[in-house]
């Protein structure tokens, strides 16, 4: 399991505010409809359908949407990370 993400804005979802997020890596059908590249380059539009999947706790779409962009790039780094080689992240001394 990946270390939690804390958020520099934490999200609030009624009475309770969410300041880390855990991302898993996800697996091939939970980056249906979602083109890789897009992931790689940390496209918004597919980190804001791919992170709920991955998410824990499970964060919406609606909630992704409106991170603050650091928050946004935090999330978007580690995701474009699991996207990696085994390789190549040892090549580049990246955490597994």
């Amino acid at each position: 399991m990946q270390d939690p993400i804390t958020l520099d804005e934490p999200i609030t979802r009624g009475d309770q505010k969410i300041s880390a997020v855990t991302l898993r890596k996800p697996g091939a059908g939970e980056l249906r409809g979602v083109s890789l590249i897009d992931l790689m380059q940390m496209d918004v539009a597919s980190l804001i359908k791919v992170v709920p999947r991955i998410s824990t706790p499970t964060l919406t779409e609606q909630e992704v949407s409106r991170l603050d962009p650091a928050d946004l790039v935090q999330l978007g780094t580690e995701v474009s990370g699991f996207l990696l080689p085994k390789r190549v992240k040892s090549e580049v001394s990246l955490p597994e």
